[in-house]
């Protein structure tokens, strides 16, 4: 007793200590540029985070206007940025990588960098500089480039600590203030500062608590501009007209600061079924609302949705775009002229799109070289297919329109900016229903849209230049059917048969798996997936006829998945198909679980049991399901004779299931996992 107290008192003397350490230290450090202690570099692991590779130990970002005379504002952002690397998976974070805007002329300009990388070397600290053949320069696209740079002399325990400025043309746009990374933060310091005369509103994301603090102060700018100046001269009336006066001057403003200082910032961690997790990563987004100068009326910035449609739809690369129709009239009127049926005119339109311009695999709500170039050449953007598509359905009189999409890469349009969608689909309505396509897609049906376009919902765009809201997500089921007969042998070896019938969002996923170029890589993956399986006589059916559903068949034989000891046989009836741990690990989860589509797993195994056995005992049937309908879990074993039938089914129900639920969905997985690997026994006679 005495002995357990004294462990008990020394424990906490000890936790004491420790966060009496740990807060000196914190209030000690140095976020200076280049004053990195001893103490940071023999860190060996993170306290908010035991687990990271590295770690952010100071975050600095300002991000203010600058006025030049004669010439007007920018938008400056000094950034300032110290990391700890705690072991070689931190290695990738030595690699930054910067993305600048550009648009005609007008580019952003990346200036000031400075780096360094710190080592411990012999109790010293060894400092090395990024020197020039560590910067590299990238044209991502039309509209972005990329500086980026990669630290020297990086080991683990290094430091790596980097200054830059970045100058831009583009005052209405502000990059996110990011919060969180996949690694934790120490602590974060940033401002956004802003002449009375730019009027930002504020989009706070994630579910950190961020408290900003607001502050006035009172500026000055000095300014010049030339007037025209009026007058005569010697030389006769009138020839001092035309001429200008450069006159300067001074005009006092009051700054707007907003400040964030935070600290312990834990990391967000990927999980199973997100919609890309950058979505819930916790910032602050800033969008300019109006701007109001000396001597001038408002100008307004800050759009509704029903202005981002009108602004995207009146663009020449979309809504001139749409109309265009004398490019493909006579082939297309060879195609459907004879077709009466509306769901047969539009499988036949989607087919000849798909089969006419190959997608050139970049993003885009406008048209680069035109529907009619793209026609031409057979290649084009997700715009120029998709408008091409649209205009050729409503040539066929069809009701198409198109629908600006958000792809899952490019985050959710929580606000209605033009920059919120970066993606076109097309809709048709057909017996009071709208189906949606995208010819993007050469493995795609009518109704079955890639996932990279499953993205909440979307903007269907009508001629009068009003938008409805459209959920991208499907209804229907992406279903895989199962059908398994095994033997097995006294000595632990299973051979059997497999047949997979692919519907739906299931066919399409597999369908892109299995493409052309990709079959021997699925094989070694399907091996590689199911313990080393040996696999023969593999089969796919219909794989290029989309009107049917593609079968997948093979034989197999396995040895891992069979115990024999002594005298009995113990293995799970689903052998390697059955799901061996359950994907929802967390405790809790903030964001919802994205399945992108509801589906249905039905699997009928027969199993014949070696000669001279019998059944000991088999697992019990099951039934769960989860709340509101969301899904449903059931399992039913038989034994008849000598053989074994399994029926087991699995479905959601739902493609999004909300985060208040994940309690549930966790156990429910847990249940199910446990049923799916519980055993047979077989007993010898």
């Amino acid at each position: 007793m005495t002995i357990d107290n004294n462990f008990k008192s020394n424990k906490k003397i000890y936790i004491l200590i420790s966060l009496i350490f740990i807060s000196t230290f914190l209030v000690a450090q140095n976020n200076d540029y280049g004053k990195v202690s001893k103490e940071e570099l023999l860190q060996d692991f993170n306290s908010i985070d035991s687990t990271a590779s590295a770690a952010y130990l100071y975050k600095y970002r300002k991000t203010y206007f600058n006025y030049i005379s004669g010439v007007g504002f920018s938008l400056i952002t000094d950034v300032h940025e110290r990391i700890k690397i705690y072991n070689k998976e931190g290695f990738e974070y030595a690699t930054q990588k910067i993305r600048l805007y550009k648009d005609g002329n007008e580019i952003e300009d990346l200036n000031k960098l400075k780096a360094k990388t710190y080592n411990l070397i012999d109790d010293k600290i060894e400092e090395t500089s990024l020197k020039k053949d560590g910067k590299f320069k990238n044209e991502i696209s039309e509209n972005i480039n990329e500086e980026s740079f990669t630290m020297p002399n990086i080991k683990e325990g290094s430091i790596i600590e980097y200054k830059y400025s970045i100058t831009s043309p583009f005052i209405y746009n502000v990059d996110e203030f990011i919060f969180q990374h996949d690694i934790p933060v120490n602590k974060i310091e940033a401002f956004f500062e802003t002449p009375e005369y730019f009027v930002f509103r504020m989009n706070v994301k994630g579910f950190l608590n961020v408290m900003p603090k607001r502050e006035q102060f009172h500026k000055s700018l000095d300014y010049t501009r030339r007037v025209a100046s009026g007058g005569t001269t010697n030389a006769g009336a009138g020839q001092g007209l035309g001429r200008t006066t450069q006159v300067r001057g001074n005009v006092k403003y009051v700054s707007n600061v907003i400040s964030f200082d935070l600290n312990n910032i834990e990391p967000l961690k990927e999980e199973p079924f997100v919609n890309e997790l950058s979505n819930y990563r916790s910032g602050v987004k800033y969008e300019l609302s109006y701007t109001q100068f000396p001597n001038s009326s408002k100008e307004f910035y800050s759009r509704t949705w029903e202005d981002v449609v009108e602004t995207v739809y009146k663009n020449p690369s979309f809504g001139d775009e749409l109309r265009k129709t004398n490019y493909f009239k006579e082939d297309l009127d060879a195609i459907i002229k004879n077709l009466t049926d509306e769901q047969e005119k539009i499988n036949t339109i989607f087919s000849f799109v798909k089969s006419k311009v190959k997608w050139d695999q970049s993003y885009g709500k406008y048209t680069r070289k035109g529907v009619k170039q793209a026609y031409q050449k057979g290649v084009g953007n997700t715009a120029e297919i998709n408008l091409m598509l649209t205009a050729m359905l409503d040539y066929a009189n069809l009701e198409a329109n198109p629908v600006l999409v958000s792809t899952r890469s490019n985050g959710m349009p929580l606000f209605p900016t033009r920059e919120g969608y970066n993606y076109i689909v097309s809709s048709v309505r057909i017996n009071g229903g709208i189906i949606l396509l995208d010819a993007t897609s050469q493995n795609s049906l009518p109704g079955v849209l890639p996932i990279r376009a499953l993205n909440w919902e979307g903007r269907m765009m009508s001629k009068n230049g009003k938008s409805t809201i459209i959920n991208l997500y499907p209804t229907n089921k992406g279903s895989i059917q199962t059908f398994q007969n095994i033997t097995l042998s006294g000595n632990g070896t299973a051979v059997g048969k497999i047949r997979n019938v692919y519907k739906g969002h299931q066919a399409l996923s597999f369908r892109d798996e299995y493409g052309k170029d990709k079959q021997k890589s699925y094989l070694n993956q399907l091996v590689n997936n199911n313990d080393g399986i040996e696999i023969n006589n593999f089969e796919v059916k219909n794989n290029n006829e989309l009107a049917k559903l593609p079968i997948e068949s093979f034989d197999f034989t396995t040895e891992s998945e069979i115990d024999v000891v002594s005298d009995k046989i113990y293995f799970s009836p689903l052998l390697f198909l059955a799901t061996k741990e359950n994907p929802f690990k967390q405790e809790k989860r903030e964001f919802p679980i994205d399945f992108s589509f509801p589906f249905e797993n039905i699997s009928t195994t027969i199993i014949n049991l070696p000669e001279g056995y019998r059944v000991e005992s088999i697992p019990e049937a099951m039934a769960i399901a989860l709340p509101n309908g969301m899904g449903n879990f059931s399992y039913a074993i038989n034994n008849v004779g000598n053989v074994l039938q399994l029926k087991v089914s699995k479905k959601i129900n739902y493609p999004v299931v909300p985060a208040e639920f994940y309690p549930s969905l966790k156990e429910y997985y847990s249940k199910m996992v446990g049923k799916l690997n519980e055993k047979v026994v077989l007993t010898k006679i």
